[in-house]
């Protein structure tokens, strides 16, 4: 497994330009990267809860999805809640970082796309 700083490093040898807007995009640029997120931003930790959304990722994506939020420090595994021998993820202060931009994501799409709503709202 590639520790926190291999993944910095082999994260910064994959950039094709320098502007940070460039490489966000590169890292969650994505629809399914973004709706990862927002379900671990929601409470979602386990890989059967994020194929139980209702957009429907398909496992290999998922998985794929998942291992590119890791190698780029966004997410990291953890302990499943539930006390199981499962692993869960987590976002890492990295992550959470994320939260306000896709508040302002959910809010123009509120704002602007006729018919969308709130799914759920963050779990405790």
């Amino acid at each position: 497994m590639l520790t926190q700083k291999m993944r910095k490093t082999k994260s910064a040898l994959r950039r094709r330009s320098p502007c940070p807007v460039s490489c966000a995009l590169e890292i969650v640029g994505d629809k399914w990267t973004l709706l990862i997120i927002r379900d671990l931003l929601l409470g979602m930790n386990r890989f059967k809860e994020f194929i139980a959304s209702p957009e429907q990722i398909p496992t290999n994506l998922l998985s794929e999805r998942l291992n590119r939020l890791l190698d780029n420090g966004i997410i990291e595994l953890c302990p499943a809640p539930d006390g199981t021998r499962h692993q869960a993820y987590r976002l890492t202060d990295k992550g959470k970082d994320l939260n306000a931009t896709l508040t302002s994501l959910k809010d123009w799409g509120l704002r602007w796309e006729r018919g969308t709503r709130v799914l759920r709202e963050k779990r405790n």
